[in-house]
């Protein structure tokens, strides 16, 4: 009962950072939404170790998922920070005024 709770949780992560995929422009609020997305996976990850009975396993998966994410969300940021310099917004319709 416990693991279908969890589960519904993990599923509704899931959904909001798909929301948040679909309907935002600002790169920022794109990195949030990815983030949210892989926190969704990563408590997936230990929701389904408890549930198999390898919890050791899927929290070093969900660990190995914490750091590419971080790394992910680190040069997403430093992307970011370079198209405002740039362009003077972090709207996603500028970048497609960018030549060379």
């Amino acid at each position: 009962m416990t693991t279908s709770i969890l589960l519904l949780g993990a599923v509704g992560l899931l959904g909001i950072g798909l929301w948040g995929l679909l309907t935002r422009r600002n790169l920022i609020q794109l990195i949030i939404a990815v983030q949210i997305l892989a926190k969704a996976a990563v408590f997936a990850l230990v929701i389904a170790g408890k549930a198999s009975g390898q919890i050791n396993l899927g929290q070093s998966l969900a660990v190995t998922v914490i750091v590419a994410d971080t790394i992910v969300a680190v040069v997403g940021l430093a992307l970011a920070v370079q198209v405002r310099r740039r362009l003077g917004t972090l709207d996603v319709k500028a970048l497609s005024t960018l030549r060379g």
